[in-house]
């Protein structure tokens, strides 16, 4: 690697360091740990007059997490992702949650960050509102398509939830609520679980009839919630009042299809992306090209998309009529069927 190069790589990732730390610690004295150096050894890789060696950049980057392949002008195409390593085999509801509620806390300490989320099919964080409908959605993926050894013979229980999973569960919906977002939904949102509810009821994975209808009357009930959020614009926990202040809830209505669940999330320091592939499990990245890709791409989709939170009553109610009657339909198969 030419001098030269080298030393613009070094320059960005200090400058990745620097929004790492937040204005109010000393670059100079957290490197000074990090790489066990004096602080006048740190200042002088900082101006670029000592070029760092291969094991110093290997600490930082793992420190802060920096990714060096993406500091490299020549792989302007080429992105590198954080996924959660779950292999099938060792895959529960409790390490899934686990990944995703440290994912919330690294953001939550981020100043005034505000997300945007694409909806596709079932709103994941606010599902924890009511924990068995997040419970089914993993439990029909673990046995459906994951196909993994332990469901195969595994009926679905609404009281199979874990403490650690209803606590992990909780407090990702409390930081969900604590923070601003756009949310962009479709006119398929929970369409698609209630045929996954269907599938699995005439494949005999429900102990009884009792268990799926209560399952249904669950997300009939999260969505009444979902819908006095978005009359008053604001986020709070199902079975508490509205709050007079609290973080504000902007919701989109996208009359076509999100073909997938993007999560943008930026502040004045950082931003990144998260997505969900391979059915459950979920990328992230904060390849600055990438990102703005992404947010440009978010940015259009909110121009053709109609602000249904506080305003546009017809619209709203449309909306929301046409997932209850979904929703009453699904129940009145399983009657039918019983």
């Amino acid at each position: 690697m030419k001098k030269d190069a080298s030393l613009n790589i070094q320059s960005k990732i200090f400058d990745h360091v620097r929004k790492a730390i937040g204005p109010d610690e000393s670059m100079g004295l957290v490197l000074s740990d990090v790489l066990s150096l004096s602080t006048d050894a740190v200042y002088r890789r900082m101006r670029n007059e000592t070029p760092m060696t291969i094991h110093e950049v290997e600490k930082v980057c793992s420190f802060f997490k920096i990714s060096f392949d993406a500091l490299s002008t020549e792989t302007n195409r080429k992105v590198d992702f954080d996924y959660l390593d779950s292999p099938s085999g060792e895959f529960s509801m409790d390490i899934y949650l686990r990944g995703i509620l440290f994912g919330m806390k690294e953001l939550r300490r981020l100043p005034q960050v505000k997300l945007f989320l694409t909806v596709n099919n079932v709103h994941f964080f606010q599902a924890f509102n009511f924990p068995e409908i997040v419970h089914f959605r993993l439990f029909f993926w673990a046995k459906s398509h994951l196909l993994l050894p332990e469901y195969e013979h595994r009926k679905f229980d609404l009281t199979g939830i874990s403490k650690e999973a209803l606590n992990d569960g909780r407090e990702i919906l409390q930081l969900y609520n604590q923070l601003e977002t756009v949310e962009i939904v479709d006119r398929e949102m929970m369409r698609g679980y209630l045929r996954q509810i269907a599938y699995a009821w005439e494949s005999g994975w429900f102990k009884d009839a009792e268990q799926v209808l209560r399952l249904i009357d669950a997300v009939e009930e999260w969505l009444n919630h979902f819908l006095k959020q978005a009359e008053n614009g604001k986020k709070f926990q199902h079975g508490t009042a509205v709050p007079a202040s609290g973080a504000k809830l902007n919701l989109f209505l996208n009359d076509t299809v999100n073909t997938d669940t993007t999560f943008y999330y930026e502040c004045a320091s950082k931003r990144g992306v998260y997505l969900i592939h391979n059915i459950l499990n979920y990328l992230h990245t904060t390849n600055e090209r990438y990102v703005g890709d992404t947010k440009a791409v978010i940015d259009r989709q909110l121009l053709n998309a109609n602000l249904i939170s506080e305003v546009n009553h017809k619209d709203r109610h449309k909306y929301f009529q046409d997932l209850f009657a979904s929703i009453n339909a699904a129940r009145l198969e399983i009657i039918t069927k019983r």
